[in-house]
């Protein structure tokens, strides 16, 4: 992600702070293509990333913008993968560390963050409730709240994986890409991404950016379909793609413009879709997903069905964390 270094934030190259990540691979699915009927359908699975999801990339960038800018203490809530990468990077850059998330939260994510020796803070509800426990701690104890798009650093760290996609199609923007939405970041970031590579000159165009949700917790589809200008609560959010259990994004505004302004859509996908998607990406192209990739798959066969894509139109989709964190799910769903 650092090759990017001059459109980064920061000032002093040694002060980075990294494990390796960004730089993963896009990759054609020509099977699967097939069964939708799109001739140009790539994965781009951030599963790769060092902790195994996207959330690397904000993280990495929001440390080492933060460490440089003297800040100590750092907190997060989170709905898994983000508590889990700033674990990781946190310790990197020796800094003092708090994680709030759901008790549910899968084990394996769980465990990315204890075995790193951090305070982890479980509560009984969702990332909206780790969020109140956070703004408490900051108010009491000082800590650097950085939950998703309350500082600018994280949505820098999601920009490359558009400045990725484009120079791994030789500089030329895909027409669609289809992201699993919670917070927003990974949308918005892509979004700034692809207007600074407009202004550069190596692009011409921003892809139509597609957001897939579950039916289970669709807040941005349900604010897409009746045209709003912001996102409402939504009560009672159940899906096992825990990254996308976002019952409200903080960022709606920005998050629905860029939506919009792109030309793209929401789509929301059934929990029997999700699982059943993991296991056909996984068939047909060797790739384990996880629920939150197979959300973004299972959206482009709607997309397709709706003629929302065209066959020749070049179609992103991005797994954003690796199936090694859903075991459990797994393993229920498909026993055998």
């Amino acid at each position: 992600m650092w090759r990017y270094v001059e459109l980064l934030p920061v000032f002093n190259e040694g002060h980075i702070i990294s494990l390796g990540e960004g730089y993963t691979p896009l990759l054609r699915m020509g099977r699967l293509g097939e069964v939708v009927g799109l001739k140009n359908l790539f994965i781009k699975d951030e599963g790769r990333n060092p902790t195994g999801s996207f959330k690397d990339r904000p993280i990495s960038a929001t440390v080492t913008a933060l460490k440089e800018l003297g800040v100590r203490s750092i907190a997060m809530p989170t709905a898994g993968n983000a508590g889990a990468a700033l674990a990781a990077y946190g310790v990197r850059a020796g800094l003092e560390v708090h994680v709030a998330m759901p008790a549910d939260t899968p084990r394996t994510i769980y465990a990315e963050v204890a075995v790193r020796g951090v305070d982890l803070i479980l509560v009984d509800g969702l990332i909206s409730d780790a969020g109140r426990v956070v703004s408490e701690g900051a108010s009491r104890y000082g800590w650097f709240d950085i939950s998703t798009m309350k500082v600018p650093y994280r949505a820098e760290g999601t920009k490359t994986m558009g400045y990725e996609v484009a120079e791994q199609l030789g500089w030329k923007s895909p027409d669609v890409i289809v992201f699993p939405t919670g917070g927003g970041e990974g949308i918005i970031g892509m979004w700034k991404g692809f207007k600074e590579l407009i202004e550069l000159g190596w692009v011409e165009k921003i892809p139509r950016m597609v957001v897939a949700q579950s039916e289970g917790c669709r807040p941005i589809v349900d604010a897409v379909e009746k045209g709003l200008n912001h996102i409402e609560f939504y009560s009672g959010c159940s899906t096992a793609a825990s990254g996308i259990r976002v019952p409200k994004p903080f960022a709606d505004v920005e998050l629905l413009k860029a939506i919009r302004e792109s030309g793209g859509t929401a789509v929301a996908v059934s929990e029997d879709e999700i699982v059943a998607s993991m296991k056909e990406i996984a068939v047909k192209e060797g790739i384990f997903a996880c629920p939150e990739g197979a959300a973004a798959y299972a959206a482009v066969k709607k997309l397709a069905v709706d003629g929302l894509v065209d066959r020749d139109e070049t179609v992103v989709v991005f797994n954003t964390g690796s199936g090694l964190k859903y075991v459990d799910l797994v393993l229920q769903k498909h026993p055998h």
